[in-house]
């Protein structure tokens, strides 16, 4: 099937959820592929390579860093980037706060919570969230826009267990919401799901899906 029938077949599945085209390694000819189908969102997971990307395709796509971003690279994305999915820690949030303020404008984010058992996943757990929108200090930034939460199952065939974990988020996710939910806190996305467990996360609550090789295929791993 052509990238444009597997995108036509996934919206299909997707209610009120927006599909996040994860394009990372993929070359700029699939991703216009896509956009001809009439995609927008695209994820990356490196700075440079979305970058590199964002300069030479239509000014209209709406591009998401959905991978682990590092402090020293928030300041290459500023002026462009649409929703910043990975945020992981309270510094990361400093540092985008700042280099939102210098391009002067406000960037969108999503907490990233930790909710897989692997030891690999990135993440914030529930205190240390309720920590970071309590504190006086994130109350002082102006230059972000926490829109909700994301998170990543653990990588298995167990769907019992990636349902627990999506339940888990979704509950955090609604907690949230009615503890801290406030003109600043506009908390109403929920990212979570992926190629191989997206319609479970459909099923528990996600408002986006981060789908990549459903689409383009199995990723190169070359780069």
């Amino acid at each position: 099937m052509s990238i444009a029938s597997n995108i036509n077949e996934i919206k299909k599945k997707l209610p009120d959820c927006l599909l996040i085209a994860v394009s990372k390694t993929k070359p700029k000819e699939d991703l216009m592929e896509a956009y001809q189908a009439g995609q927008r969102a695209f994820g990356e997971n490196k700075v440079q390579e979305m970058t590199e990307k964002a300069e030479v395709l239509p000014n209209d796509i709406e591009w998401h860093m959905i991978g682990h971003l590092q402090r020293n690279k928030v300041k290459y994305i500023a002026p462009y980037v649409h929703l910043i999915h990975s945020v992981d820690s309270f510094k990361l949030l400093k540092e985008i706060n700042k280099q939102a303020n210098k391009v002067e404008r406000t960037i969108p984010v999503l907490l990233q919570i930790h909710i897989a058992e692997e030891e690999s996943k990135f993440g914030l757990d529930e205190n240390e969230l309720k920590e970071l929108l309590a504190s006086g200090e994130f109350k002082e930034m102006k230059h972000i826009e926490v829109r909700g939460l994301m998170g990543m199952a653990t990588f298995t065939e167990d769907k019992d267990k990636i349902r627990r974990e999506f339940k888990s988020l979704r509950n955090i996710f609604d907690n949230t919401r009615k503890q801290f939910n406030d003109e600043k806190l506009n908390l109403k996305e929920l990212s979570m799901g992926m190629s191989s467990d997206y319609e479970i996360a459909i099923e528990e609550g996600s408002t986006m899906v981060r789908v990549g090789s459903a689409i383009f295929g199995e990723r190169n791993y070359q780069k």
